[in-house]
């Protein structure tokens, strides 16, 4: 590990004060930014501690709900309101990490982390753009399983691990962000960049902003909502394919829906095509089908994970039909 300067900060201000440095991190719970300075993927000389920023969930007269970075992401997802109107931000949080991670891991770092990709973390025998940019991208031609069908790039075909920010996606979150030139709300859809010819940009804030709080607006479809995680194993492994959908009915058609999939890009992936294919047409197993196919139409697989687009499409309609029945498995 390289050496480093610790400091803490006692709110946005001081730590935008204190992060001004090129080769400064922001440090929340370190779930993930100790494992990249441990392996020298990530050299920061400088880490500022961010904990003290606001830890707060706020709920608001709309029915909506402001959540500070620093709380964990044990509490988001034990919060009774978050429970009851976005169960699928919940079954997420649960689905992502173990209970220890989940107590230490901040909502402002988990929309941060890092992709998984072992070419990424291999600092010693592996190529990497992401990690050196113009070194190559050894995952296109090599075990490639987790990584992405959806925007990726030939510099680039890592997955975002997240599974939070998925249903976050879904739910039409809102980022709020501090910086230098002031504060901005962006959407979280927009926040997290795809690949390109520059992978070593994982998201569009500038150097020294900081996450300071996400916004979920209220959404009436979102109480019937769910998250269901395809995985390797039981235990806690990141996404071959995830689903996060929420849906409205109007008799036997949907009459609004909400879905986005885990695991098959470089971002949390809204599926826009399968909602307007979805919006207005039948609630049944062939419709949904045919969304998720929709929404994959433009997929790229590689050799190792052919398997994704098909796994995406049964997993998107096996969600939506234990929604329309009222069920959330």
């Amino acid at each position: 590990m390289t050496p480093f300067r610790y400091e803490r900060a006692a709110d946005a201000g001081e730590a935008l004060r204190l992060g001004a440095g090129a080769a400064t991190a922001y440090l929340g719970g370190g779930t993930n930014l100790v494992d990249l300075m441990r392996e020298t993927v990530a050299r920061p000389d400088h880490l500022v501690d961010v904990t003290g920023l606001s830890a707060t969930i706020t709920e608001r007269d709309d029915g909506g709900l402001l959540i500070g970075a620093a709380v964990r992401n044990t509490a988001l997802a034990e919060h009774r309101a978050v429970r009851a109107r976005y169960p699928m931000l919940t079954r997420a949080i649960l689905a992502g990490a173990s209970a220890q991670i989940r107590n230490m891991a901040t909502v402002g770092g988990n929309l941060l982390q890092r992709t998984r990709c072992a070419y990424f973390y291999d600092t010693e025998g592996a190529r990497c753009n992401k990690r050196q940019p113009g070194a190559g991208c050894d995952a296109r031609d090599g075990f490639n399983r987790i990584h992405a069908v959806l925007g990726a790039s030939e510099a680039c075909v890592a997955t975002h691990p997240s599974d939070m920010c998925v249903a976050l996606v879904a739910l039409d979150a809102i980022v709020h962000v501090a910086g230098a030139g002031g504060e901005r709300t962006l959407p979280l859809a927009e926040l997290h960049r795809l690949p390109g010819d520059r992978p070593d940009l994982d998201t569009v804030l500038a150097p020294g902003e900081l996450i300071t709080a996400v916004e979920l607006p209220a959404l009436g479809l979102a109480a019937r909502s769910t998250y269901r995680k395809v995985r390797d194993r039981a235990s806690y492994a990141f996404a071959l394919v995830s689903v996060a959908a929420a849906l409205e009915l109007d008799g036997d058609r949907v009459r609004d829906v909400r879905v986005a999939f885990g695991g098959v890009a470089a971002k949390p992936w809204r599926a826009l095509a399968a909602e307007a294919a979805l919006r207005g047409g039948p609630a049944t197993a062939a419709a949904f089908h045919a969304a998720a196919e929709a929404e994959f139409a433009t997929a790229q697989p590689l050799r190792h994970n052919a398997f994704k687009p098909a796994l995406a499409a049964r997993t998107l309609a096996a969600v939506l039909a234990d929604l329309a029945k009222g069920e959330a498995a």
